[in-house]
């Protein structure tokens, strides 16, 4: 096995333990790890593997597939998936068994509150992360912060809103303002 197959599992294995509240959960520390660390892609091709993983039928952690692929060829999208998907399968295994043996239990009520706040953190991180590396400036800020508040507090289809997005970027692009 190569040392480049080896170090995509060494970031991607740990990381499956810790997807609180969902694969989006450790989007910034993949990135931190892709980018920074590793030096495998930039923040941009990053951000469009990020993209184009989230715009994918499947889950969303497809992106360590992508990452994956583009580090070390069709095995490197092999290991990264099953580095990432692997260690959690077997982990969901035992917790379900606890889980449906203790529930109701006043500690296992405790311990799905204690992750909330944590799921939620990690989310707000990846946030973060994505929106620093946001390419197109305040128009790509007031698109991400406009949307966010469409989502919150309507029940705007997704579709609609990507398409808005690209409207007003167009529209922007034309009147010379970017």
């Amino acid at each position: 096995m190569s040392r480049t197959l080896i170090t995509l599992f060494s970031v991607f294995a740990p990381l499956s333990m810790v997807t609180v509240g969902g694969g989006q959960g450790i989007i910034a520390e993949v990135q931190r790890q892709v980018v920074d660390v590793h030096h495998w892609m930039s923040h941009a091709q990053f951000l469009s593997d990020f993209a184009i993983a989230r715009l994918a039928p499947g889950p969303g952690s497809l992106l360590a597939t992508l990452i994956g692929y583009q580090v070390g060829g069709l095995g490197g999208a092999l290991v990264a998936t099953v580095a990432l998907f692997g260690p959690t399968a077997f982990l969901m295994y035992g917790v379900v068994h606890v889980w449906n043996r203790h529930e109701g239990a006043r500690w296992l009520n405790a311990l799905q509150a204690g992750l909330r706040p944590v799921a939620a953190g990690l989310i707000l991180a990846a946030v973060y992360v994505l929106i620093k590396e946001l390419e197109g400036g305040w128009v790509a800020w007031l698109t991400a912060a406009v949307a966010t508040v469409l989502v919150m507090w309507t029940r705007i289809n997704a579709l609609i809103l990507i398409a808005g997005g690209a409207i007003v970027f167009v529209l922007v692009h034309f009147a010379g303002l970017l």
